[in-house]
């Protein structure tokens, strides 16, 4: 068929309406591009030649939240997957508790499995397929015996299971006890929270636990955790390396103070975190933060990321 047999003319271009470049608003300037690193600069230098562009604006930002929350004595709360102590940066965030920058922090259940095997032993984290295939993954005794002793122990003091373990840790005085996340916390006095999954943990497969001591203790560190939520309001929130566990528990926890009366409605929260999950990215930086405050995702390895978001939090405050 031919050409004229078309039911469209081809639309002309000759009258359409255009505007000048130099008047149009842009997303992107070349005053916010990378600067060039100059050999033997410091890490101030690097920091100011980050671009502020996506990411590069967003960490610049987060460090800026964080700085005035501490200047402002509001709570800087870290909520952590036990990936990250595995990644060795256990002395980052001790180092940021001991600084008076995070006021508190919280776990799930595997987070107090690699701080007790770092303290005692300097080495955690098993290979699960060998273990898994002769029946002994998860069986290391000092493991299942040290910490369903102290969470048992703990509940009849009327503790966490946070609390319970820096407590017992710090009274242990393992070789490695300078590594300790709860024990830092416990000799700080700052609020350390586990929040744990029943059958989630090696330490549930152990003779020695005990399924209401687990519980009760769990649930007072998640009141303990609400009740350092309450008081987020003008603070910020990190969520590092947990999928599910923590930004359910956040969630919840936020539910409760607001719907004690707290003004719950100005703070910030970051997500870290590798690669996106579903909940953290609504139970973090979406849902909370809707009704006010900002809400932010840095990607990236946490070995990497948390040491460079450290550091540039410290340059800034001193």
């Amino acid at each position: 068929m031919g050409g004229e047999n078309l039911p469209y003319e081809p639309i002309n271009l000759e009258k359409i309406k255009t505007y000048s470049l130099l008047d149009r608003k842009s997303k992107v300037e070349i005053g916010d591009f990378a600067g060039r690193w100059q050999k033997g600069g410091n890490f101030r230098d690097f920091i100011s030649s980050l671009p502020r562009i996506l990411a590069g604006k967003d960490f610049r930002q987060v460090v800026e939240a964080v700085v005035v929350a501490v200047e402002a004595r509001r709570p800087v709360v870290f909520a952590m997957g036990a990936h990250v102590l595995k990644c060795g940066l256990s002395p980052i965030v001790i180092d940021l508790m001991e600084r008076g920058i995070v006021s508190a922090v919280a776990l799930n259940g595997a987070g107090i499995i690699h701080d007790f095997e770092l303290a005692l032993a300097g080495k955690t984290s098993e290979e699960v397929e060998a273990g898994l295939s002769t029946g002994e993954f998860g069986m290391a005794r000092e493991t299942g015996e040290f910490l369903n002793g102290a969470i048992e122990k703990g509940v009849r003091d009327n503790l966490g299971i946070g609390a319970a373990v820096g407590r017992e840790l710090l009274g242990l005085n393992p070789p490695y006890g300078d590594y300790s996340l709860l024990a830092a916390a416990y000799r700080l006095k700052l609020p350390a929270t586990v929040h744990i999954a029943i059958g989630t943990d090696i330490i549930h497969m152990h003779p020695r636990a005990k399924g209401a001591a687990l519980g009760e203790g769990s649930h007072r560190d998640f009141k303990i955790f609400a009740s350092v939520i309450s008081n987020l309001h003008g603070g910020v929130y990190f969520n590092i390396g947990s999928a599910v566990v923590l930004p359910e528990v956040f969630l919840k926890a936020l539910t409760l103070g607001r719907n004690l009366g707290h003004p719950l409605q100005q703070f910030t929260t970051v997500n870290m975190d590798f690669i996106k999950h579903y909940r953290p990215t609504q139970n973090v930086v979406n849902r909370p933060v809707s009704g006010g405050g900002q809400g932010y995702t840095l990607f990236g390895h946490h070995e990497i990321m948390l040491p460079l978001l450290a550091a540039a939090i410290i340059e800034e405050l001193f």
